[in-house]
């Protein structure tokens, strides 16, 4: 060693793996040494020596990083500090000569030049410790430091090729690299381009993460960071609602991304991606808005996103205080009422979200709820004001954007205002008894929005728990709604009212005649005619007032009232919906009783006929919910809906459709055939259909074959038809019905499996869901269950073999397909597992049926995929069955003439003796524990036993393989390469501290022994 503040390369290297030296401090020592240096070629190679022995390894041991860290650290000493805003002025004065001379050091240069060299070494290590050497280099640098032109471009088309390395290792490191190489204004960046196909297209989690953390966000890079959102792997996505809460402002996403963004991540299965959504984004949301909530509610957009909106007032309130809750409460009158001048859809969903979430607090929130709600009978009176006040539109006006957005507004508070009832206290008998009339009022008014019935009739039967007086209070409405109550008036008879007035303009003139003679008369003193004429003018008189009396009697209404039945689609559609409501509410046990019978015959079986598809669905929805209460109803009307559910509007045969699984759900296929006892049955269906579609039911000897077939038949056309909505409903239909055990079909299973991989369905994301559960759930159910599952495996197979080049069916991976029915079909997948290991399972017989499919046909192609499947399968140990497998495979490796075939098949073979034979060994020394010559026997070839115990290991494995075995074999691979991705750890016991320190000793790499043994030999 020389001076005390001078160090030589090799002990430099030394000490820098030792991880409490000072990194500092060595950097100075070196950095001193070279700079007293006049040649610094020796110096140069000397050090890059050293460094190629950290180079070469892969693993991240802790002295080889610390080696990097002060390789980056020295290299980059000899940039010049960051400079303040009046250097960086008086630098710009400087001539640019000496600005190159000052940012391109000779060291740094060099290093980068050896590493640009380096980077397309045979040895994935050394491309690894490159990367990830040029990655800390550049992240060490000044915020403003400057690189020459060419040693940047050199770097760029470096770490391009890089990223498309073989091992995720070197792709992470690559992509880190390019961080500060991005150009984001740049549409046609290089690096942005690499990073946006790195995020779409590679197969590692973790690389992909590595690129979310240093990809700058722009108009262009923020789809694919939202895509990423939505991620397979739990930490892509977390990391991914990370980045847009700290790079992006609220303002960059448009209403729809906001939406999507907390829809997609409240509801996500992992709870770690819904804390980060609640910890992170919206906190960061809220701050670029200054803790304004209404303000945060109107960028989302809450009239089309109510439940959303909810949803995310929820995750504020949980994590803000409750005396903050109290202080942040809008704003609110003397009354505990919102002024309606000041309502806002804003204002009225967060009004309700905040007493919802204080009244789901239970007894803690009755005094905090005090606070923010009225009693009830003032906020009924309030509730009923406002909702009169909702304008009802003519025909005219809805053609008027301005005036349509206006009242659909009003009808969007008036919903919220309706919810908040739920959270009034209406345990006071005066209070609840306001909030019915007001909700009986609301009904009867035909000027009520018809899209507030459904939830006025929803809170009022929630405020009656007795079904006899619902139903009784809900009929009274229907009635007075589409029956109302007039005044019977007399209709004028325009001749009639003529000839009066013609009568009582004669009578009047000839009283006046009378009149005018008889003051003649008096006049004259001709008294005896004044007497007679004073007579004749009270006749007339008299006359007078009969026909004034009897024009006032036919121009005055009726003092009758009547009632008039009104049958216009508005009318109808609001008696529907109360009716549904009232049917849905109702505890299914409760009968039907004379009062939903008169409903049934005069308003919903005659609405069933009716023009209008609003009418006539909502009729079907009643009729199905009707008859799920009565058995006799359904054995009636089961024939009508099955009609409809064939005939009418997409719309209503789904409504049909449901109604029908639902009573196939409740009552069975039995009662098929009670319904056919009564009346007639769908048309039965031709011999050959009937073979193809023909399915076991629950009680096959009562169900009728052709009635149950003739539904399944319907069913299984619906699977095919082009209607997405109603394949979806089909397929979930079915699918409940085979859970439930209400049918079991091997072939409608098939089709099911079918239907999943379908590329037709690839956009319907309810459909793939729903079936992708039902798989999991059903197999795992029962063994009953995987028999069917392995039933239906060959008819499945043989329809995607023969599938013609035209047909989407062509396009699926019957590999994919393969493996899915095997892994349903494990033993080891059952919720509950036989305990008894040496039963037949489910494998046994599907490698039977395999066998005796090979040997039909030898030559098929398929045969090869059969033999790749017997190997993944998990027999049982029952020696019968292992015997009889292992007489097929020998015959088939006798017929088989494919290689890659018999070597999988012999294989097999040889796997089934070794297991015999080693089940034979372990009887026989559990026979005979004392037998000195058994255990000789036993340990004679200890080589066999080992590689037999191997073998069995290896089986077990395959056994306890997931769905895509690929996938895992790929993921094996990159953690065997990469050494970062550590496979589970198997629960042991907990070591001492010392043994720990230890053996961490033990595993430490020292690089000291390389390079002295290295100075040695030269």
């Amino acid at each position: 060693m020389t001076a005390d503040n001078e160090i030589d390369i090799k002990e430099a290297f030394q000490r820098a793996q030792k991880g409490h030296n000072n990194k500092a401090k060595l950097v100075a020592s070196l950095k001193s040494r070279y700079n007293k240096l006049e040649d610094k070629t020796l110096f140069h190679e000397e050090f890059v020596h050293y460094l190629k022995y950290a180079m070469i390894v892969y693993k991240r041991e802790p002295a080889v990083e610390n080696v990097i860290e002060f390789v980056a650290r020295f290299a980059t000493s000899f940039q010049s500090p960051p400079k303040t805003e009046e250097e960086e002025e008086q630098q710009n004065e400087e001539e640019e000569e000496e600005e190159e001379v000052e940012d391109d050091h000779p060291f740094l240069s060099f290093i980068f030049n050896f590493l640009l060299e380096s980077h397309k070494a045979n040895s994935h290590a050394v491309r690894f410790r490159v990367c990830q050497l040029i990655n800390k280099l550049l992240g060490s640098m000044a915020e403003n430091a400057q690189i020459d032109d060419d040693l940047f471009d050199n770097i760029h088309q470096a770490m391009l090729v890089r990223v498309t390395d073989k091992f995720p290792n070197v792709r992470i490191q690559a992509a880190l690299a390019m961080t500060r190489l991005q150009q984001p204004r740049d549409a046609d960046c290089p690096t942005i381009n690499a990073y946006m196909l790195i995020l779409e297209n590679d197969t590692n989690a973790e690389v992909r993460r590595a690129v979310l953390s240093c990809i700058a966000m722009s108009p262009l890079t923020l789809p694919k960071v939202l895509k990423r959102t939505r991620d397979i792997k739990e930490n892509v996505r977390k990391l991914a609602y990370q980045v847009l809460a700290e790079k992006v402002h609220i303002k960059a996403f448009t209403i729809a991304q906001r939406v999507g963004l907390l829809q997609q991540g409240l509801h996500d299965n992992s709870e770690a991606v819904r804390d980060i959504v609640c910890s992170r984004l919206l906190p960061a949301w809220l701050r670029h808005l200054d803790g304004n909530v209404i303000q945060l509610l109107h960028r989302l957009d809450v009239e089309n996103c109510a439940d959303t909106a909810l949803e995310t007032l929820k995750a504020i309130f949980k994590s803000t205080p409750t005396e903050e809750l109290l202080q942040n409460r809008v704003e609110l009158d003397n009354r505990k009422l919102i002024p309606v001048d000041s309502l806002t859809c804003e204002s009225v969903l967060y009004w309700r979200a905040l007493c919802e979430f204080i009244r789901g607090k239970g007894d803690d929130g009755d005094e905090m709820l005090e606070q923010v709600l009225p009693d009830p009978a003032t906020y009924a009176e309030y509730l009923c004001g406002y909702l009169k006040a909702v304008p009802v539109l003519s025909e005219e006006q809805r053609a008027d954007f301005n005036q349509l957005e206006l009242v659909m507004t009003k009808e969007f508070i008036s919903q919220q205002l309706i919810h908040l009832i739920g959270c009034l206290d209406t345990n006071e008998e005066g209070g609840r008894k306001r909030v019915l009339a007001v909700l009986q009022e609301m009904l009867a008014l035909p000027q009520t929005p018809a899209s507030l019935v459904f939830l006025l009739t929803e809170k009022l039967l929630t405020l009656m728990p007795d079904d006899h007086r619902r139903t009784q209070t809900v009929a009274e409405i229907i009635s007075d709604v589409r029956e109302p109550i007039t005044e019977a008036s007399r209709p004028v008879d325009e001749k009639e009212s003529r000839r009066q007035q013609v009568q009582l303009a004669e009578v009047k003139v000839r009283i006046l005649e009378a009149k005018q003679t008889l003051e003649d008369c008096i006049a004259a003193q001709e008294f005896n005619r004044a007497a007679e004429l004073k007579d004749s003018i009270t006749d007339l008189e008299n006359h007078r007032n009969q026909i004034l009396q009897e024009i006032a009697e036919s121009s005055q209404p009726a003092d009758k009232e009547i009632r008039t039945e009104k049958n216009d689609p508005e009318t109808l559609l609001r008696c529907l919906t109360m009716c549904a409501e009232l049917l849905k509410q109702m505890n299914i046990k409760t009968r039907i009783g004379p009062t939903i019978s008169a409903l049934m015959s005069s308003l919903i079986l005659p609405s069933i006929a009716n023009a209008h598809p609003a009418v006539r669905n909502m009729a079907v929805v009643c009729l199905g919910t009707c008859t799920l209460h009565s058995k006799e109803l359904a054995k009636t009307h089961m024939v009508l809906l099955l009609q409809i559910a064939q005939l009418d509007e997409v719309k209503i045969r789904i409504s049909a459709l449901r109604a029908i699984i639902d009573l196939l759900l409740l009552f069975g296929f039995q009662l098929l055939s009670e319904t056919a006892a009564t009346q007639a049955a769908p048309p039965s269906q031709s011999p050959d259909k009937q073979e193809d579609e023909a399915a076991a039911t629950e009680d096959k000897g009562d169900a009728p074959e052709d009635t149950a077939q003739s539904i399944l038949l319907m069913l299984s056309e619906f699977l095919d038809s082009e209607v997405s909505d109603l394949r979806t409903e089909t397929a979930e239909g079915l699918a409940k019905l085979m859970y439930t055990g209400r049918m079991s079909s091997a072939k409608m299973l098939s089709r099911l499996v079918l239907l999943w991989y379908n590329p037709v369905t690839e956009d319907d994301t309810r459909l793939r869901h729903c079936l992708g559960i039902f798989f999991q759930l059903y197999a795992r159910e029962s063994r009953a269950h995987q028999e069917l599952v392995e039933e239906s495996f060959l008819p499945t197979v043989c329809t995607l073999l023969n599938a013609p080049a035209t047909s989407p069916l062509a396009e699926v991976d019957i590999n994919n397909v393969v493996e899915l029915l095997v892994e349903l079909t494990r033993p080891s997948a059952l919720i509950k597992p036989s305990a008894n290991t040496e039963e037949v399972c489910v494998h046994d017989y599907l490698a039977v049926r395999m066998c005796g499919e090979m040997l039909k046909d030898p030559t098929a192609p398929e045969v090869r995929l059969y033999a790749k499947t017997l190997s993944n399968l998990e027999l049982s140990r029952d020696d019968t069955v292992r015997k009889d497998l292992q007489t097929l495979l020998q015959q088939l490796v006798q017929v088989v003439t494919d290689r890659v075939c018999r070597r999988a098949l012999e294989k097999m073979v040889s796997q089934l003796v070794d297991s015999t034979e080693q089940a034979e060994l372990l009887s026989a020394s559990a026979l005979q524990p004392l037998d000195v010559n058994a255990d000789e026997a036993a340990t004679d070839d200890p080589s066999k036993s080992a590689k037999r115990a191997k073998r069995g290991q290896r089986k077990a494995c395959t056994a306890k393989g997931g769905r895509k075995p690929s996938r895992r074999a790929e993921s094996s691979e990159e953690s065997d390469s990469d050494g970062e991705n550590v496979p589970e750890s198997v629960p042991v016991v907990r070591p001492s501290r010392r043994a720990k320190a230890a053996a961490l000793e033990k595993t430490k790499l020292d690089l000291n022994p390389l390079i002295n043994q290295e100075a040695n030999v030269s």
